[in-house]
């Protein structure tokens, strides 16, 4: 067997690999439509088809790429955009009802048509802003409101179109716990842990700031569509959060800064307000930048820290893998971390999925 076929068979195998993983994923987050296509994904490929053709330079980590979800982004975009309405009348409409065998052929064809813009549009990762993740970032933030009494100054990286900067404006439902916001925006989620302290807690927002390497632009259509259409098709309570996450963002008038996280938040910290805490959040960001930068995000917080007052306090909260905090590697797990100077206490007081689709103690079994 020569090299060349042996990379080639190689690569194949870490694809299909990933789409099947990824299906897996797909039906523990609770979204069988999404995990069946990965299948077809992964059946079609070694069956040397549409998906084949389409994938066949991508030479970098499908996984950590999620090829598989932007192949489902293309395939959702072609229907929300009306490119394809053969395949948008078999496709989930939010009743339910859905036949993988109705939509892979109709999925098949549009493919075969449309190979070169299908390459295209998978060369940009895939977004989703999911508001779910403000649910498990809720309790830290209201810890910060009670325990300082003063107003917070919000500093978030990696915010996408920054939809989770209104936090404070959504509405939270949980079977043990709720709270009201001013929006129409509603976050569940099955939530195990202890009903959070605070709940009652006074917020005052006193300035909010956000930035993303590519951050979306909510004035144009074509963007939120793209947002839109990596959101899972059978998930209908998702997207209808979306819709009205947008909207709210809209009437906000919310901004993102296109910038290196790095740079804007040395930026940022270094022009600080001196009355009111500080506060550095982000959710599943840190996977994206290289080792050595997250490490300097990390000096530089803990750094600016150091330096923090009684008038002005500093927290970070955080919503990312455990191992990037020295926990388990081979843990799925992510945690909801508080950290706050001076002092420089920490807290772990969550865990959860991608999508908080639930919410644990933490550690679990607590």
């Amino acid at each position: 067997m020569s090299s060349g076929l042996r990379r080639a068979l190689l690569g194949e195998t870490k694809i299909v690999d990933h789409f099947v993983e990824q299906a897996k994923w797909c039906d523990a987050l609770g979204s069988p439509f999404t995990a069946a296509l990965q299948n077809k994904f992964a059946a079609d490929y070694e069956a040397g088809g549409p998906i084949a053709v389409i994938c066949k330079d991508w030479t970098t980590n499908p996984r950590k790429d999620a090829l598989g979800l932007r192949l489902a982004g293309a395939l959702h975009h072609a229907v929300l955009s009306g490119t394809s309405p053969e395949l948008a009348d078999v496709y989930p409409k939010g009743d339910g009802v859905w036949h993988i065998d109705a939509i892979w052929p109709r999925a098949v064809a549009w493919l075969s048509g449309n190979i070169e813009a299908v390459r295209a549009f998978i060369q940009s990762p895939p977004q989703t802003n999911e508001t779910r993740r403000a649910i498990i970032f809720l309790p830290g933030f209201l810890k910060l409101a009670a325990r300082f009494q003063m107003p917070l100054h919000l500093l978030e990286m990696g915010a996408s179109a920054g939809l989770n900067q209104n936090w404070d404006c959504f509405n939270y439902e949980t079977e043990t716990w709720s709270r009201s916001g001013s929006s129409d925006v509603t976050v569940r989620s099955d939530w195990r842990a202890p009903v959070p302290d605070d709940l009652d807690a006074q917020v005052q927002i006193a300035s909010r700031a956000a930035c993303d390497l590519k951050p979306i632009d909510l004035s144009d259509p074509e963007q939120v569509l793209r947002l839109k259409c990596y959101t899972w098709a059978d998930q209908q309570e998702r997207l209808t959060r979306l819709d009205a996450a947008i909207r709210l963002a809209e009437a906000q008038k919310t901004k993102v800064e296109q910038a290196d996280a790095l740079a804007w938040l040395k930026h940022r910290l270094a022009n600080r307000s001196q009355s009111g805490v500080t506060v550095i959040y982000h959710s599943a960001f840190l996977v994206y930048p290289p080792r050595d930068v997250i490490a300097q995000i990390m000096e530089t917080i803990r750094a600016e820290g150091e330096q923090a007052t009684p008038d002005a306090p500093l927290a970070w909260l955080s919503y990312e893998a455990e191992a990037l905090f020295g926990g388990d590697p081979n843990s799925g797990n992510m945690h909801a971390r508080l950290q706050t100077w001076p002092g420089g206490d920490v807290e772990v007081y969550g865990q959860s999925d991608g999508h908080v689709t639930y919410v644990d103690p933490y550690p679990a079994g607590m």
